[in-house]
């Protein structure tokens, strides 16, 4: 599968390097979040592409939630542990956890099937910021700190009433923004389709932090940053 290409993996572990990892969230998930580009003094591994990697190694199951705990460089040497059924960690060395899953229902690993979904998540989400997540704040009058641009990638879940399918359609299905103070909780809901049928659909959670009043230049800026 095409994953193969944004990660390697040896008996040490799994490691993505800063070019992989920045390669996977410009080509394929078009995010040009600065933190992903390979110079970056604070480069991390965009969370799409570990979403990806779980899908690629462990198939899609109908119901399928992903956390993620920890930001990823290219250093750490990374490996999935089954904790129990159902719920898998991805943790380095030293044990750190950067990612949990728990999944249940029947699992595909058709390769079509996967490369779609992936795909498809991964454009959505990594457009997230800024042509999303800017016109909510604005609609709620708030913007984050452009000198610390705090957007944190939380979660993840999809719920397929049968992976027993052929490759659907992501159709974004709105945002909703709960302010609280200087911190934002959002939530972007999408579905999955086949010929206009929904056959599943899913959430991803993030959340904002060191939010201010909504200030047309500096979300001017932000965009600008991001181009």
């Amino acid at each position: 599968m095409f994953v193969s290409d944004y990660y390697s993996e040896d008996p040490q572990g799994i490691r993505f390097s800063r070019q992989q990892g920045s390669e996977f969230a410009k080509q394929i998930a078009g995010d040009y979040n600065p933190l992903h580009n390979p110079d970056e003094k604070l480069f991390c591994i965009p969370g799409d592409l570990l979403f990806a990697l779980v899908l690629a190694k462990y198939g899609v199951s109908q119901r399928m939630h992903i956390t993620f705990s920890g930001m990823v460089d290219d250093r750490q040497r990374l490996h999935f542990l089954q904790q129990e059924p159902g719920r898998l960690a991805l943790q380095d060395s030293e044990g750190k956890q950067y990612l949990e899953l728990i999944h249940s229902g029947t699992v595909n690993h058709e390769p079509q099937l996967l490369e779609r979904l992936i795909r498809n998540y991964v454009s959505f989400s990594g457009h997230t910021f800024p042509d999303v997540l800017i016109p909510l704040m604005e609609r709620h009058d708030v913007i984050i700190n452009p000198a610390r641009p705090i957007v944190i990638y939380q979660s993840m879940e999809l719920a397929l009433d049968s992976v027993d399918i052929a490759a659907p359609d992501l159709e974004f299905d709105g945002a909703q923004l709960d302010v609280n103070g200087k911190k934002g909780e959002v939530r972007l809901d999408f579905n999955l389709k086949l010929e206009d049928q929904i056959v599943g659909s899913g959430t991803k959670y993030m959340a904002l932090r060191g939010l201010r009043p909504y200030d047309p230049g500096i979300a001017a800026g932000i965009v600008q940053s991001y181009m």
